[in-house]
Parts: C-alpha cells; structure tokens; sequence
C-alpha cells in the first residue's frame, strides 16, 4: 500500500464521518438554485455520467441533487431477465466478491472476512437460513444508478436498522479496514422468496446521506442509537410483495449491497467474477436444480 493510500485509511478513522454525511445530506435535500445546478453540472462531469439514460436527461429538470442522484433510468436500457429461473442484478456497479458463506463468515477481501451474524444484526434466527450459504457484494460507484431492485420475486419478512460506523465502501477500503460491511451502519431486509429465504443488506458509508425503501421510506437518517427489528406479515393482503425487477431501495450517494442465499439455492452465473460489471436486470444467477 502506498503512503497515500496508507493516508487515505488513516484519515477515515480520524474524520467525523457521521457529521459530515448529515452536513452532505442537507446540502443534497436543499433547492439551492445556481449553486444546486453548478455542482450537479461538476459531478456529471467528474463521474463521466452518461444522462442519455436518464429519463430526465436535462439537470435543469433537477430541483435537488438528491432528485439528481437517484434519477431513474429509461426502462428498457435495464430489461429484466425474464427466464423464471435465472435472478437479476439487484443494481448497477460492480461485483466486489461473491461465494460460498463459509462457517458463518463472509470473505471481505483479501485477508479480511466478517460474520455473517454481526451483519445481519446478532439474531441467530435471522442467520441461520444463510449460515452455509452463498453470497454477493456489489459495489455502486458514484457514477452509478442508485435504485435497488429485486433479484427475484419475494414476500416482505422482516427489516433491521443497525446503527454503525460510516467508512468508504470502495475497493481500498475494503481491502485495508476489517470487518468494514459489518461495522457500517445498514439497513437489513430479510425475504421469503421462489428460492428460499434471501436477505439484502444495504450498507451506509461516508457521505451516503439516506437509506431508504419503498415500503417503510426513509429508514437513516436519523441515525440510531440502538438496533431495531421490524416483522411484517407474510400472507394476506397486508403483505408486502415485491416482484423480480422492481423497486426495493435507494440510496441517496453510492455503497454497496450484500445478499445471502440459502445453502444449496442458487449457483451464480459462470462468468461472473469479482471485478465484474453489474447491470440491473441482467441475468445474476440461476436457480440451482
């Protein structure tokens, strides 16, 4: 690691990330006119963001950056993968890893794993299902369209704030803090799906201002002082079903999403690797016969 690298991890343990995402979040909600306009021109440009995929391809019609962050995309640049046996890609961005959970932990990177219990919340009930599982971990850059979507069709079970810390979600850090997808705040949201149970884990970080879903909204800010589970009924017409390819979550600036599958539920697709490209609605993997 080089020393700019090395300075670059160091920072993040001293900075007040907490504060500074809440500073960034009410900057991101504010219609701040010429100034709102100026840094979302900056940003296109920085993050090379190709608008022509937006439906609102003009960044006048953005009356906040948080409207322009979580722009949506013309739907059929993202078709969904329509065989009833293959999963979609939840987001765009990249595969940081994917595999076999392995005695309970998941590989971070490179000399780095985590349990699988710390990042579901602690409940051994909610881990057990995925305990010699399988896997994913995308990240979503910057550039990145920051809607999620369902892998798969799946009923609503239950949902888990856990208040935590705020790093970098990118690949350095990754490699280099311990622990890092199960030590950052995150929202859990646990399903009952085609496949078996499923749970999507969405990672808070730096500057990510908002975690939110379509069924509950905002869920962080603010932020917690403690963990909290909320059950939602599985049958009847209050159950919230979601189907593959539609909306689940957003973020409001970019982090990454871990899935969990069952043991033995699904086998990835062959050429997927880390470091791959993710295409929301592209074929993720296949259901294992």
């Amino acid at each position: 690691m080089s020393s700019s690298e090395r300075f670059k991890i160091g920072l993040q343990y001293v900075l007040p990330k907490h504060l500074l995402s809440r500073l960034v979040g009410r900057f991101a909600a504010a219609k701040a006119g010429i100034f709102t306009q100026a840094f979302i021109r900056w940003f296109i440009k920085q993050y090379k963001i190709d608008m022509s995929e937006a439906i609102q391809e003009d960044p006048r019609d953005y009356a906040t950056f948080n409207q322009f962050f979580t722009r949506r995309l013309k739907p059929e640049l993202r078709p969904i993968v329509d065989e009833p046996d293959h999963l979609a890609h939840p987001v765009d961005g990249a595969v940081s890893q994917l595999g076999d959970i392995e005695e309970g932990r998941i590989f971070q990177a490179k000399g780095h794993d985590y349990s699988l219990l710390e990042l579901l919340g602690g409940k051994d009930e909610d881990a057990a299902p995925f305990r010699e599982g399988s896997f994913a971990t995308i990240y979503l850059a910057p550039k990145d369209y920051h809607r999620i979507h369902m892998p798969v069709d799946g009923v609503l079970r239950k949902m888990v704030y856990i208040p935590g810390d705020l790093f970098s979600v990118n690949p350095l850090t990754a490699q280099n803090v311990p622990n890092l997808f199960a030590r950052n705040e995150r929202v859990v949201a646990i399903f009952d799906t085609e496949v078996g149970p499923m749970s999507m884990v969405l990672v808070g970080a730096t500057i990510v201002a908002s975690i939110g879903t379509v069924w509950s909204g905002t869920v962080t800010p603010p932020t917690g002082a403690r963990i909290q589970h909320w059950s939602y009924p599985t049958s009847g017409p209050e159950a919230i079903r979601i189907n593959k390819g539609e909306e689940m979550g957003h973020f409001k600036l970019g982090s990454t999403v871990v899935m969990t599958f069952a043991k033995g539920a699904i086998e990835f697709d062959e050429a997927l690797q880390p470091g791959s490209v993710a295409r929301m609605g592209s074929a993720m993997a296949k259901v294992r016969s």
